[in-house]
């Protein structure tokens, strides 16, 4: 077998951008002042700024919007910048920097513009920006909610399934969700996999053909260059037993700028390619975002989308509903609504097994099968287990119980003071 190497390099091809993902810090200072562009609920409409105080001319040329390395460089990273940003938040940055001290920030100037107001009701802020609330962690919770640790047979691969396996590309994200369940592994030193271990678990893929299906992830393997990822890509193709790969990635969400017709001519030299991502309310489907998806759809990838239900974010049929039929306007398929993983810093976003399922109900009523994702709740030792009546043994004020596909119980607790 020749090297990987040997491989890549006769599969080079002209056109292809080797710049790194993550340049050097450009001079240009990313404007504050009178306000930005907005969107609408509804899908990719434009409204009027956010509060006052925010971006300054934000369309102007110092803003240079369109580009996704810039849009990188200028994430808000600090305490300091985001109280830039948005001074109305002055009274609670003691909160938040301790926060932000766990669990790295980072958040695109794109999606910060989305914001409408510096408070935690608004859906986009508090998908973005460290709480204080963060901090308060029931015994229940864990860093690595899904024993993802002990199903590592390599650095950089998670296999949790016979037939299936996960790679770890980066563990760099354009923003840092404050619901991840990977916080273990993201934000911290932000760096890619190197190439002996992917030439590792080529390796260990090209020994185990039972492994069918690949799902590529992080971090956000997105954030890559164009050259890293041919470089992955490559390598897991040249393993013949692969006939899925999947790529799971949060860009057209939280920077759709990195869509680029680059990125989708080198894509498509390998598919068949599945691309997944995570939409969770319907002003992250702007018409940015929607252009992004429009390109990836054209280029024959099917879409799926692997929404989270969060409290104070989408936990109503109202918000899902505008969202799952954007999604579908937008050829992405609903694919999966997970519950809250029972990872740290996220009590305050977790939902009631009880009301998840009557929201699942009203959607049934009101949305053809085609817009309606599986509502699964994700578990170390069984695997997804779709929530219905037909999975649930019991449910109490503080926990449920569920049967798994091979008939063993589990228990799951319900959020506290809910």
């Amino acid at each position: 077998m020749w090297p990987l190497w040997v491989a890549f390099r006769r599969s080079r091809r002209r056109g292809v951008s080797s710049s790194s993902a993550l340049p050097k810090k450009s001079e240009v200072a990313l404007p504050v002042g009178r306000a930005s562009l907005s969107r609408h609920g509804r899908t990719g409409r434009p409204s009027l700024p956010c509060e006052a105080g925010f971006y300054q001319d934000v369309m102007n040329a110092t803003y240079n919007h369109r580009d996704w390395r810039w849009q990188m460089r200028h994430r808000i990273r600090s305490v300091a910048e985001l109280q830039q940003r948005f001074p109305g938040l002055r009274s609670k940055m003691a909160g938040i920097a301790e926060e932000a001290a766990h669990f790295a920030m980072a958040i695109p100037p794109y999606y910060a513009a989305l914001i409408q107001r510096a408070d935690a009701r608004d859906p986009i802020f508090r998908l973005a920006v460290p709480q204080a609330v963060e901090l308060c962690d029931p015994p229940h919770l864990a860093a690595d909610p899904l024993g993802e640790e002990k199903h590592t047979p390599l650095p950089g691969l998670i296999r949790r399934y016979g037939d299936r396996a996960l790679v770890l590309a980066t563990n760099t994200c354009a923003m840092y969700c404050r619901h991840c369940d990977r916080k273990r592994l993201t934000g911290a030193r932000e760096t890619a996999l190197p190439p002996m271990a992917l030439e590792r678990i080529a390796s260990y893929l090209r020994i185990h053909p039972e492994i069918h299906d690949v799902i590529i992830s992080g971090g956000d393997p997105l954030t890559l260059s164009e050259l890293a990822l041919e470089r992955l890509l490559t390598a897991i193709r040249s393993v013949p037993s692969v006939e899925i790969i999947r790529i799971g990635t949060r860009m057209p969400v939280t920077l759709p700028q990195r869509i680029t017709p680059a990125l989708v001519k080198l894509l498509r030299r390998f598919q068949p390619l599945w691309i997944n991502t995570q939409f969770n309310h319907p002003r992250e489907l702007t018409s940015e975002a929607c252009a992004a998806l429009a390109r990836l759809a054209d280029a024959g990838f099917p879409l799926g989308n692997q929404s989270v239900l969060l409290r104070g974010v989408n936990d109503s049929a109202k918000i899902l509903e505008e969202l799952l039929r954007g999604l579908v306007r937008h050829r992405v398929r609903p694919y999966y609504l997970f519950q809250c993983e029972l990872v740290r810093g996220v009590e305050h976003f977790r939902v009631p097994v009880r009301r998840g399922l009557k929201i699942m109900a009203q959607l049934r009523r009101r949305l053809s099968s085609l817009a309606i994702p599986t509502y699964v709740l994700d578990t170390p030792t069984a695997g997804k287990i779709p929530l219905s009546a037909a999975t649930i043994v019991s449910a109490a004020t503080k926990k449920i119980v569920l049967r798994g596909p091979r008939g063993q119980l589990i228990a799951y607790p319900e959020p506290v003071g809910r």
